[in-house]
């Protein structure tokens, strides 16, 4: 273990004080004490400081105790892209003692049933795009509270009714929905105002977030990640940041939706307490439109996933964007390729900084050095107070130089998963969690993923499940089998390709349309291929392996 401390940079400790707030609410309160006047969050041109942040989320969370009387631990799920309402409505929650359920807006209403139904939410925000989707299932929910907000609606009044009325009534990107139990976003902090927010105890052991994935295996489950796994990984984040980083100078770009765990404890939540000022990218496909953000702004660092990096790279007017104030790029969720670090490199002057975590984690766990003793291609070095080991299949350490799977121990650890004790015990032994990842560690302490152990498909940063895309397309009335991989993609990183078997004739694109339905987008097979049988294990397993190979 000792080797890779040796390697830290200069000013990053091995241990650190993980424990220096009771609860999220309190890091809040004493970041807005802190850089009160300085810029928190700007989306669209519309910039709000700590201060109007901290009063807003105030407001949110007086309506949620006052109005929709909901109480310490109940759950509110989250359903939207990065808009300003994002923070109020997180940070209101948390000081409201609730558990936040962050939810992909994008989801199939299937998938939102699963999450809503598993996680027992009573209260959602939800935007106004997604709202027909949350209609067609909300009576087979536990949700009684329902705020529906537009992407305008933190914006100034004139500026609101404009943007508001165009996606509505030009861009029509608002489907009909019929809630009448829905509460406007504006509406809502208009009532919070009236009356004062209840301060709500909450100690390191309390729940957070259920965080959802697909853990290891199967269908998605929810991570339990409580106030301490969450401030335990700021501070080690905070403190591997502490070489370049300095409090109240940093501008992030923030291209990650703050629902996926990466951009939510990295960006919204860590960086907080630098008092660095996120610039949110609602559409980071829009590469021009995020390509002229990056032009407004004057940043200092940007998070994203190679994909992002490998779309910014290629197009025409990203060689115009200046990168005179840019100390690093961060790389998470999927692996960085080699070709679009150094072209990255070599465009902008700075570099992309890879780390590694899964949801389980909070989720870091490793992360390069920003000192310029980096290691491209690697994961880095484990983060402070974090332990690191790889194991072989009979769970003994394998020595230097050899593959094992990374198994990890450290405050950031999950609880556990979400009313899932016997997954829970599988992936959780001994105080160790078992990733499911292939690493190799050189010597010295640089860990390298080299393979994945579970099936789970990483299309842009997304985990994608095998089973979840074979048990829709076996619902075909023409398919006898079928059996999803993931393969190697120039654009994803992976994508997924699944093999079927007939029972009558059915061509690819039927498949991907009858796909859509269930699943969203980046879940949908973008190879099929037919066959007359599939490889078999003596007891009938499908062998996924031999497919991928």
């Amino acid at each position: 273990m000792a080797v890779w401390y040796q390697n830290y940079p200069k000013g990053v400790p091995a241990t650190i004080d993980v424990e220096n707030y009771k609860s999220i609410a309190e890091m809040i309160e004493a970041t807005v004490k802190k850089f009160g006047n300085k810029p928190a969050f700007t989306n669209m041109d519309v910039t709000y400081d700590y201060n109007e942040i901290d009063r807003l989320s105030d407001f949110f969370a007086s309506y949620l105790q006052n109005h929709c009387g909901l109480k310490k631990g109940d759950r509110i799920a989250i359903q939207m892209p990065n808009l300003l309402q994002y923070p109020v409505a997180l940070f209101g929650a948390l000081k409201a003692g609730l558990v936040v359920v962050n939810t992909n807006p994008l989801y199939t209403e299937r998938e939102m049933l699963h999450q809503f139904q598993d996680s027992e939410a009573k209260a959602i925000v939800i935007l106004a795009n997604f709202a027909s989707h949350l209609q067609k299932i909300i009576k087979q929910t536990s949700i009684e509270h329902v705020i529906v907000t537009e992407i305008g609606d933190l914006f100034p009044t004139v500026k609101r009714i404009l943007v508001n009325n165009v996606i509505k009534y030009v861009k029509k990107m608002v489907p009909a929905y019929k809630l009448p139990q829905a509460h406007s976003f504006v509406k809502v902090i208009e009532e919070g105002k009236q009356r004062p927010m209840q301060k709500v105890p909450c100690d390191l052991s309390d729940l957070a977030f259920l965080q959802y994935t697909g853990g290891t295996t199967g269908v998605s489950k929810a991570a339990m990640l409580t106030h301490g796994n969450i401030i335990a990984n700021m501070n080690q984040i905070f403190a591997w940041m502490a070489p370049k980083f300095v409090e109240g100078e940093e501008v992030i770009l923030t291209p990650l939706p703050l629902y996926h765990i990466f951009s939510l404890s990295v960006n919204c939540l860590a960086l907080m307490c630098y008092g660095a000022h996120n610039i949110l990218i609602t559409n980071p496909r829009d590469i021009p439109d995020f390509i002229k953000t990056m032009n407004k702004h004057p940043f200092t660092v940007m998070t994203g996933v190679n994909t992002l990096y490998n779309a910014l790279i290629n197009h025409p007017d990203f060689k115009k964007v200046d990168f005179s104030h840019a100390k690093l790029s961060v790389a998470g969720a999927m692996a960085l390729q080699d070709a679009v670090a150094k072209n990255w490199e070599d465009i902008t002057g700075t570099k992309v900084i890879e780390g590694y975590g899964l949801t389980e984690a909070s989720p870091v766990v490793c992360v390069n050095p920003i000192d310029g003793t980096e290691r491209r291609g690697t994961i880095g070095l484990p983060v402070p107070n974090t332990e690191v080991k790889l194991v072989d299949e009979e769970g003994k350490e394998v020595p230097e130089g050899e593959a094992g799977e990374l198994c990890v121990k450290g405050p950031q650890v999950m609880k556990g998963y979400w009313k899932r004790d016997e997954e829970t015990a599988q992936v959780i032994q001994n105080g160790w969690l078992h990733t499911g990842d292939v690493a190799m560690m050189d010597k010295d302490g640089f860990f390298k993923i080299v393979d994945r152990k579970k099936d789970m498909i990483l299309v842009s940063g997304f985990n994608v499940y095998p089973n979840e895309i074979e048990d829709v397309i076996a619902s075909h009335p023409s398919v006898l089998e079928v059996a999803a991989v993931g393969v190697p993609d120039a654009k994803s990183g992976e994508a997924v390709k699944i093999f079927v078997v007939k029972k009558s004739e059915v061509t690819s694109d039927e498949l991907r349309t009858f796909a859509r339905e269930s699943l969203t987008a980046y879940k949908v097979p973008k190879f099929v291929e037919f066959r007359n049988e599939l490889p078999k294990s003596n007891v009938g397993k499908i062998l996924r392996r031999e497919l991928r190979e």
